[in-house]
């Protein structure tokens, strides 16, 4: 009976003992949130690591080892020899340091010692959220160096001890990657107030027996590019790298596909991102770059994050056996008037042209449209400037309109001497030139004046789409003149068009076509010569052009077209009714002709070697 009794009450009580076990499991397991939140996890480090930019590191990174636990540190100086001292600092997390001033934001993070985002405080993208240059991954900054004992090692995945300080007004933040207290590799970061351009030096102290300096010590940064304006096609056109050699000359990567160079004593390299820049610039030039750049938009019709993928691969050169490179970061807009005030050329990353192109951009167009636009709205001041840029050059359009005049007059001649001599182009061509220089007049004088507008033409065309001060500025229906203006949407894609249709375009090649009427249509009356181009074809060409091409473009630069055809056409209905006088002109040159004309040198030489040609050609 005892043991009967025993045998039940054990099982009494290990059925107790399951029972409190149960209940103890069910009310420890984990809420839905919980379950939620460690999912969540599980994608983020599943999504690391593959990753564009995630790094394929020699050696894992771990947490901190406590300094007391001997096993675990030796096993983690197995991986990363003397530098398994810095994961014992408390510092040894995914921690990160923000530092920011008026107009930058930045957060710097122990693992690598880089920084992981960077914030323009004051703009918005197209969408109305804060501009990121750095944020989420898109970035990878890496020194990677051999030790002594034969260990390569990187440096993105070692964590760095930060220190925050003050020097006057300057945020100060040290990141020091330690083997001791001192001896260790520092990046050192300095932020000065209301200012885009940071102080950045990389220094090593009591590291030239631990570093292997006859092995490459290289240092990668990679950086892909958001997106920030509606046109993704439109803003990869600009977005571009570009680097200056040691003898002050520039170069860059192609704008479309992908590229990559390898060059040698480099300043600087921008990770141009069209209306925003990440540039570093360094004191004592880098002795060997490779380059790399990878377009990551493929059409308009795809909604991508990003635009580019750049790379840059610095060579960095050890004396005596320690590193210490003095360089900047420059973090902020690609505005010329904020980059052309550092003084070191950085403003040659812009796309202002080249030669002459952009020597009116810097100093006549740039400094004259500031000036307006201090004044009067986006809109107002593109008006004033076209005004301006037309007034300028009326003296050389009456010029050219004044040939155009003379060609008109002299059109019968000429088309007497067409049919006369059809079937002898050569006869043809010395009986024209003869008409031509009794008469004063040629065809070249109307070309000349077109010529010399051609220098202003295109510095406009690469001023507007450059200019930093009209993003975001509204001007009737366009809400950004630095973007498209839509008035509406479209069912469907149009290569080369777009879902939109932009009205300046529309008017512009409105524009266009009246002023190709007035001057190509005189020209279409003439019979075509064989071997010149089609000008019917050309007057409708332009047009169709711009009416395509443009639908993406920058508002401000179709508005500026359409305010400069409206100009020109009123400026040649003026000079062809108030000043131009066709019955002066022709009695001008019925005067002319009357007259004995003495030819020049090179007139008598071309009319003996046309003569002599015309001989020839009669032997035949």
């Amino acid at each position: 009976m005892e043991e009967k009794k025993f045998d039940k009450q054990s099982m009494i009580g290990f059925l107790l003992i399951g029972a409190i076990l149960l209940f103890m499991l069910w009310q420890n397991q984990p809420t839905e949130e919980e379950l939620a939140a460690e999912k969540a996890k599980q994608e983020q480090v599943e999504a690391a690591k593959t990753s564009p930019l995630a790094a394929e590191p020699s050696e894992k990174a771990e947490t901190a080892v406590p300094q007391d636990d001997s096993l675990a540190l030796e096993r983690y100086k197995s991986t990363l020899g003397s530098f398994a001292y810095s994961a014992t600092l408390p510092s040894a997390t995914d921690d990160v340091t923000e530092i920011e001033n008026e107009v930058l934001a930045l957060k710097v993070s122990n693992k690598g010692g880089f920084i992981t985002e960077a914030r323009l405080k004051n703009f918005k993208s197209y969408d109305s959220v804060p501009v990121y240059l750095i944020k989420d991954g898109n970035t990878r900054f890496n020194l990677s160096f051999s030790t002594s004992d034969n260990r390569t090692l990187n440096s993105e995945n070692m964590y760095f001890e930060p220190t925050l300080s003050k020097e006057g007004e300057n945020h100060v933040l040290s990141m020091k990657l330690k083997v001791s207290d001192s001896e260790y590799l520092e990046y050192r970061y300095t932020l000065k107030p209301d200012d885009y351009m940071m102080g950045f030096g990389i220094k090593t102290t009591g590291l030239q027996n631990l570093m292997n300096t006859s092995q490459p010590v290289n240092l990668d940064w990679e950086l892909k590019g958001y997106r920030h304006a509606k046109s993704i096609s439109y803003e990869n056109r600009y977005t571009r790298l570009t680097y200056e050699y040691e003898d002050g000359s520039h170069d860059k990567l192609g704008q479309s596909g992908d590229d990559d160079a390898i060059e040698t004593d480099v300043n600087w390299f921008n990770f141009r991102q069209h209306f925003f820049s990440s540039i570093l610039l360094t004191d004592q030039p880098f002795e060997k770059v490779t380059f790399t750049s990878n377009n990551l938009v493929e059409d308009e019709e795809i909604d991508t994050l990003f635009t580019k993928q750049y790379g840059a691969k610095m060579a960095l050169k050890p004396v005596n056996g320690e590193l210490n490179y003095a360089m900047d970061f420059y973090y902020g807009p690609t505005d010329y008037q904020i980059l052309n005030n550092y003084d070191r050329d950085i403003d040659e990353a812009m796309p202002l042209g080249w030669g002459i192109f952009g020597v009116i951009n810097k100093y006549v167009i740039i400094p004259f449209f500031n000036f307006l636009i201090t004044y009067f709205p986006a809109g107002i001041a593109i008006i004033l400037l076209t005004i301006s840029m037309k007034l300028l050059l009326s003296p050389v359009q009456y010029k050219q309109y004044l040939s155009q005049a003379k060609m008109k007059v002299l059109r019968p001649e000429i088309n007497e001497i067409n049919e006369k001599y059809a079937d002898n182009a050569m006869k043809k061509q010395q009986e024209t030139m003869k008409v031509y220089s009794k008469a004063g007049a040629s065809p070249l004088s109307g070309c000349l004046p077109g010529l010399l507008q051609i220098p202003v033409f295109y510095a406009l065309f690469t001023f507007f789409p450059s200019a930093f001060a009209l993003r975001h500025k509204s001007f009737l229906w366009a809400d950004d003149l630095s973007s498209y203006d839509k008035i509406a949407d479209l069912p469907f894609h149009i290569p080369f068009y777009g879902d939109h249709v932009s009205l300046f375009p529309i008017l512009a090649s409105i524009a266009i076509f009246i002023y190709m009427t007035m001057t190509t249509g005189q020209s279409m009356q003439q019979t075509q010569q064989p071997g010149m181009p089609n000008m019917k074809f050309l007057m409708y060409l332009s047009p169709i052009m711009m009416l395509f091409f443009f639908n993406n473009y920058a508002s401000g630069l179709s508005l500026y077209y359409f305010i400069s055809n409206l100009i020109t056409i009123g400026i040649m209905l003026v000079i062809k009714n108030f000043i131009l006088d066709e019955d002066r002109i022709h009695a001008k040159i019925a005067t002319a002709k009357a007259k004995p004309k003495k030819q020049n040198r090179f007139s008598k030489k071309f009319s003996e070697m046309m003569e002599q040609a015309e001989k020839q050609q009669k032997n035949k």
